[in-house]
């Protein structure tokens, strides 16, 4: 496992700050994130609305795309993809009608998406796109691909020869509606719920086959409570910019989250995409001004919590009233709260999150964050 000590900074750093990882890509961030939905007019709107993403790109029929509908967001270094499928007999429409609304595609950044492809599938990765060049005036990008757990895939993007909006096939989307930024950053992490006894198998996919380390596991006596539990491995480049968080399921007296989860997304996925920023009171509250639901977290959580990490820079009655939890390391603290799923499957979510020295995960506040979550198991009826 890598040592957290005496790490800054990690998600603006190039350096190897994690020894134990290969980092043969290397990866030099999150690119995009896509999501295949329903209706990408309608799930645009949403995220321009509750979340403060901008308009940034599109592409469809008026670009010369025939089979889909693609929406690109921006906020901060974050971009969300959206693309609905034009046709009914399509793989993008298999999708979601299997798995409904959900992320697709996780890409990343690379200097040579070409030696990527090469590096990753000689270690064993299964091929999802082969390596292609794609122009237009203000460039060319490269793209290739790799499957990852469950129907999840990995694509890198090799665009340094490129000056466009976002891709060739992309034209800028001006758009009249654009409401101001709530203060979201960056990608810190995106968590994969995968099924029973498969977590080891994908944290060793990712440390062969992507060169990735072990930053810290947990099991279910950390993360349970009288009723259910799971087990996490946290897996990170050598730079520390891209990290996920493997789930499994761990026997208890009930089904758990991620249990719930692979039922309702029928299989492994993407649980949820954790998203930085520099001012969790005022983000949080600007996103519950515009319609977003979070967890409950009980008010008795704060009659103990000063005591547990100590002195903060935020009012504990200010957290208190926007259910943000709080939980130290020895780098640091860190506050952070969970969205109620954002599709009508109770699959998806979002955490927020904001890091001040901390590398760690919350692990304080696991069990006050489980008794929410079944708290809205108890409601659905799937506990």
């Amino acid at each position: 496992m890598a040592t957290l000590t005496g790490i800054k900074d990690y998600q603006y750093g190039l350096e190897k700050i994690f020894p134990e990882a290969d980092d043969f890509l290397p990866l030099l961030g999150t690119d995009y994130v896509e999501l295949y939905v329903g209706n990408a007019k309608q799930a645009a709107h949403f995220y321009k609305t509750a979340f403060g993403f901008q308009s940034l790109a599109y592409a469809g029929l008026e670009t010369g795309v025939r089979d889909r509908v693609s929406y690109v967001l921006q906020q901060g270094k974050i971009k969300l993809v959206l693309t609905t499928p034009l046709q009914s007999d399509t793989l993008i429409s298999d999708h979601i009608k299997k798995h409904g609304d959900g992320v697709k595609v996780i890409a990343l950044w690379v200097d040579d998406a070409r030696a990527a492809f090469e590096e990753t599938t000689s270690r064993g990765a299964s091929p999802y796109l082969e390596p292609i060049v794609e122009k237009d005036h203000d460039g060319e990008v490269v793209k290739s691909g790799i499957h990852t757990y469950g129907d999840t895939v990995h694509m890198f993007v090799e665009r340094k020869n490129y000056s466009g909006v976002f891709l060739p096939g992309f034209e800028a989307w001006k758009s009249e509606y654009n409401p101001s930024s709530v203060g979201l950053e960056y990608i810190d992490h995106m968590v994969g719920n995968v099924d029973w006894n498969q977590m080891n198998v994908w944290a060793k996919f990712y440390n062969e086959v992507m060169g990735f380390a072990n930053l810290i596991s947990f099991d279910d006596k950390d993360i349970s409570t009288e009723y259910s539990a799971l087990m996490s491995k946290v897996m990170t480049n050598g730079n520390g910019r891209i990290k996920f968080p493997i789930n499994e399921p761990a026997k208890g007296k009930m089904k758990s989250q991620i249990e719930e989860y692979i039922d309702f997304y029928e299989g492994a996925g993407c649980q949820h995409i954790a998203v930085a920023t520099k001012n969790i009171l005022h983000t949080v509250g600007e996103m519950r001004k515009r319609g977003v639901e979070f967890l409950h977290v009980p008010g008795s959580y704060y009659d103990t919590v000063m005591d547990r990490v100590g002195q903060i820079d935020e009012d504990v009655k200010a957290l208190k009233e926007l259910g943000i939890m709080v939980d130290r390391d020895d780098e640091g603290y860190l506050l952070q709260i969970f969205t109620r799923p954002v599709e009508d499957r109770p699959t998806m979510f979002f955490e927020i999150i904001q890091r001040k020295g901390a590398m760690s995960f919350g692990k304080g506040n696991f069990k006050a964050l489980f008794e929410s979550i079944e708290d809205e198991q108890r409601r659905r009826g799937t506990l």
